[in-house]
This record gives structure tokens, C-alpha cells and sequence, in this order.
């Protein structure tokens, strides 16, 4: 894999990380629980940290980083303000459209791993992709839990 391809990757990657960032953003806006806002407030806090280690290696690389999110997590994040209006600012909502999100999220990153990145780079993508599943297990139970509760 050259340079060239390994940076299209990482820009993929930063694409998803901004997306999650603004993403986890709206969800913590939204949440009505302190505790969830809390939450979402750290992780988009980690996507930001994402971005910018992705484009310190897109940088080492001679690339040049991305600058926006993709089209498809610009969808993302109006699906969860229109699912989030129809169902009143509910917390299961919030929690249900961000799991979706982190679905996403997830491939994107395990399609990155599939990729045959140098071991440096690898390691860089395997240690953000067990974030991103940690994120995405966590919201997962969070909503489990949140419709027990709604149920």
C-alpha cells in the first residue's frame, strides 16, 4: 500500500472522527440526562483527540488531512434531530441514534485495519478502532438500560 492510499484511509478515518465529534456533540445538546451529556461531551472530546492524531500521521505521511465530515454522517446527525424532535427530546432516542451512528462508526474502522497499513499506522487505527468499539458497547448498554426503564 503507498502513501498515497494509507493517506486516503486516515482521511476516511478523520472524516468518521469529525462526524462522531459533531455527532456525540448534538447528542450530549439534546440529552436531558446529565449524566448521558457528561458522557457524550468526553467522547466527542475523544473523536477531536482522533482528528488530530490521524492528521499528525497524514501529516508524517506528506499528506494533507480533510477538512469536513462526510455526506453521510451530515445524514447521520439529521436523522437524529428529526428522530430526536418526533420523539420529544427523548434519552432512549438520543442513545438509539447514536448507537447507529457508532455502527458506522465501527466499520469504517475495522475496514481500515483490513487495509495493509504500515505497522505504525496499524497500531494507531487499532488503538482508536477499540475506542470506537468501547463507545460503541457503552451506548449500546446505556440504551438497553434506558428502555428498561422506558418499558
Amino acid at each position: 500500500m503507498d502513501n498515497k492510499d494509507v493517506i486516503g484511509t486516515l482521511n476516511k478515518l478523520i472524516e468518521t472522527s469529525r462526524d462522531g465529534d459533531k455527532g456525540f456533540t448534538n447528542c450530549a445538546e439534546e440529552s436531558k440526562d446529565a449524566a448521558l451529556k457528561a458522557y457524550f461531551t468526553i467522547c466527542a472530546t475523544r473523536c477531536r483527540e482522533s482528528v488530530r492524531t490521524l492528521d499528525q500521521a497524514i501529516k508524517q505521511l506528506g499528506g494533507t488531512a480533510e477538512t469536513s465530515g462526510t455526506i453521510m454522517g451530515s445524514a447521520n446527525r439529521a436523522w437524529l434531530d428529526l428522530r430526536v424532535a418526533i420523539e420529544s427530546n427523548s434519552d432512549l432516542a438520543v442513545l438509539t441514534e447514536c448507537e447507529r451512528a457508532e455502527d458506522v462508526a465501527l466499520k469504517n474502522y475495522l475496514d481500515a485495519l483490513k487495509q495493509p497499513l504500515p505497522n505504525d499506522i496499524y497500531t494507531l487505527v487499532q488503538a482508536q478502532c477499540d475506542g470506537v468499539r468501547m463507545n460503541h458497547d457503552r451506548v449500546r448498554s446505556m440504551r438497553d438500560d434506558k428502555k428498561l426503564v422506558t418499558a
